[in-house]
């Protein structure tokens, strides 16, 4: 134990040895390599050397900041941009210039007056009024145009046409948009003529769109045509009188000079009323005519006095008196104008004539 005690402290002692001095004269061989190092690279300078400043270049003008200009907030001037185009433009630029520079202007179309003869009242002369009116209308140089809106086809008969053997009539017009040319035939006046199909026209009508315009429509084809047009209508408010009124500027009521004929006339009234708010804003009433007048009798004269207390100057000066003439006539298909054309039944469709003219012109 002593001896590697001993060994171990004498390893000890030969580490703890004094090292022998080294002489400073002679440089270490590690220095003299650092210092090799520092020589070979250049010290750095304290302070960096200013930048040369750019010579300025004198030969080249200053040239336009294009790029900078618009970046700076210069307010825009007003461009004048040429109007935006709408689709139908684009689609067609030259169509509308082209039509606007070649617009000339329009001469005038004349249309006819439409006069409708109502009254829900039957047995009131509406057929012998609108017939022989429209007469009159022709003597006088007009062009006259009558369509029988009545399923029982009297118009059409008292100008001597079957309405059972027509093959097409205002049926076909109305239901199926068959032209109203098609279905004219010419007499003392052209007449639009009817059948007994009319009496089903109402039905079939109903689901059909604009079913109140459908005369106005057909009547839109011939209107420049004739002067007046002259519409019979049924003894009824329902859509076929509809149908007159509306395509009527004008409307004439005829009234049998007693008691319950005068009684229809505020139902009259009421749906002209709305069918100028409607329908036909422009058909107003031409007037009442007093019809089958028997001055002989009391009660005439007084339902022609509660006419004229009522109504006023919508009340005729003409008065359609009482005469044989009326019914012979339609047995010889024609107007009593023509089967008697010297009798006083004709002239007083002509004294009508001349007032509904004077009317119209004034």
């Amino acid at each position: 134990m002593v001896r590697a005690n001993t060994r171990a402290m004498g390893f000890l002692s030969r580490k703890t040895k004094e090292r022998e001095p080294i002489t400073i004269g002679e440089p270490h061989p590690i220095v003299e390599e650092l210092k090799r190092m520092e020589e070979a690279v250049p010290e750095a300078p304290a302070e960096p050397p200013p930048a040369p400043e750019p010579e300025p270049v004198a030969a080249e003008e200053p040239k336009e900041p294009v790029v900078e200009e618009s970046r700076e907030p210069v307010a825009e001037q007003p461009v004048d941009e040429p109007e935006r185009m709408m689709a139908r433009d684009l689609i067609t630029p030259s169509m509308h210039e082209a039509a606007e520079e070649d617009a000339e202007p329009e001469t005038p179309v004349k249309h006819a007056d439409v006069i409708a003869f109502a009254n829900q009242k039957g047995g009131v002369a509406k057929t012998t009024t609108t017939l022989n009116l429209a007469v009159a209308f022709a003597e006088s140089g007009h062009r006259v145009l009558c369509v029988d809106l009545d399923p029982q086809g009297n118009l059409t008969m008292s100008q001597g046409i079957d309405p059972d053997k027509v093959e097409k009539s205002l049926y076909d017009v109305l239901v199926n948009d068959m032209p109203l040319r098609e279905i004219i035939q010419h007499r003392e006046i052209d007449i639009a003529v009817a059948s007994i199909d009319l009496a089903g026209a109402e039905i079939a009508m109903s689901t059909k769109i604009g079913r109140e315009r459908s005369l106005e429509k057909a009547l839109k084809e011939v209107s420049a045509d004739y002067d007046f047009v002259c519409i019979d209508t049924p003894p009824s408010l329902g859509l076929l009188t509809i149908n007159a009124l509306t395509a009527a500027t004008k409307v004439i009521v005829p009234v049998q000079c007693e008691y319950l004929s005068m009684r229809g006339l505020v139902q009259l009234q009421n749906t002209l009323k709305m069918i100028q708010e409607n329908l036909n804003p422009d058909v107003r009433i031409e007037g009442i005519l007093p019809t089958m007048l028997d001055s002989r009798t009391v009660h005439a004269k007084e339902a022609v006095e509660i006419l004229e207390e009522n109504f006023g100057d919508l009340v005729f000066q003409s008065r359609i008196k009482k005469a044989i003439k009326f019914a012979e006539a339609p047995v010889k298909g024609a107007s009593v104008l023509k089967y008697d054309s010297g009798s006083s039944a004709a002239n007083y469709y002509r004294e009508l004539a001349k007032e509904v003219l004077a009317n119209g012109s004034s």
